[in-house]
């Protein structure tokens, strides 16, 4: 049984190059409380039929949709933004999510970054869902910075109805999460749980191997009752085979739900790991119970 309020769901990103219907089943045997859908060049992310049965097959429900705004995904679902965040809210709805994720408009996009904070809130309303703009990062080269998103990377001066605050994407930005997370009080909807090490590259490290206060950021957000969703968004590419990738996966979910489990003082290290908390892969072996360790301990890979 999940402990805590906030569910735990699984980005159907942590598991490339494995397909999307890979994730519903790891997230299954992993025991996450549901997915996050990007939809990505893979087709089945795509086809709101083929996410009913996926999620019907491993009773794993569609928590949160990545609409296709990523600079790798610019051709799916054609070329025009607009439709892609209604087409994203249309899928959402269809599949029971309460939730759509969206990056900021690129600032070559200038006529679609011109109305996005409108059009959000518009679209929003239409549907009946939180469309969330995501925290960015300033691009760097050779020590400069290059304005690279419009009306900016930063939601804080925003505003958005509904943020989701990325703790990879503040550890590049050079922010802290906590203090973010703190500023943008009720506005925060959706968190992407992962870390960083503040390099300019975009790390998503499992939580606790970075600089990020992911602890501390879960805690505050068992402190709010926070009714939004936390999901893992890690890079697992580097895992050689199935068993480490599920292996980064379930550490991901049990730091998650140790540090939504209860207020602050009852969760920090010294305080013991329930077993109860653990998932299943976890409590069985499979991942050794050292793995839930205190931030930083386990060394950025």
């Amino acid at each position: 049984m999940r402990v805590g309020r906030a569910p735990v769901g699984l980005s159907t990103a942590s598991v490339y190059p494995h397909t999307c219907a890979d994730a519903f089943g790891m997230a299954a045997d992993l025991g996450y409380d549901g997915v996050e859908v990007m939809v990505w060049t893979d087709p089945v992310s795509q086809d709101v039929a083929a996410l009913a049965r996926l999620s019907e097959h491993y009773d794993v429900p569609v928590l949160a949709i990545h609409a296709p705004t990523l600079l790798v995904t610019q051709r799916v679902w054609g070329k025009d933004p607009w439709p892609k965040l209604d087409r994203s809210c249309e899928m959402a709805v269809q599949l029971g999510a309460r939730t759509v994720v969206a990056h900021p408009p690129f600032r070559w996009q200038r006529e679609y970054a011109a109305g996005f904070v409108d059009g959000v809130e518009r679209i929003s309303q239409q549907y009946g869902v939180a469309l969330a703009v995501e925290n960015m990062y300033p691009w760097r080269a050779r020590q400069r910075e290059m304005l690279a998103y419009l009306p900016g990377w930063d939601p804080l001066p925003q505003p958005y109805r509904d943020v989701t605050l990325d703790l990879s994407h503040s550890a590049t930005a050079g922010v802290d999460g906590l203090e973010l997370a703190e500023a943008l009080g009720d506005r925060l909807a959706h968190l992407h749980l992962a870390d960083g090490s503040g390099s300019a590259k975009d790390e998503h490290l499992v939580p606790g191997r970075g600089s990020q206060p992911c602890d501390r950021v879960l805690e505050l957000l068992a402190q709010r009752d926070f009714a939004g969703t936390v999901v893992v968004e890690v890079n697992t590419r580097r895992a050689r085979n199935r068993s480490e990738r599920e292996a980064d996966l379930a550490e991901s979910l049990a730091f998650a739900r140790l540090h939504l489990a209860a207020a602050p003082e009852a969760v920090r290290p010294d305080a013991g790991r329930p077993e109860a908390l653990l998932p299943e892969a976890l409590r069985s072996g499979a991942v050794r119970s050292d793995a839930v360790a205190p931030e930083g301990a386990a060394g950025a890979r």
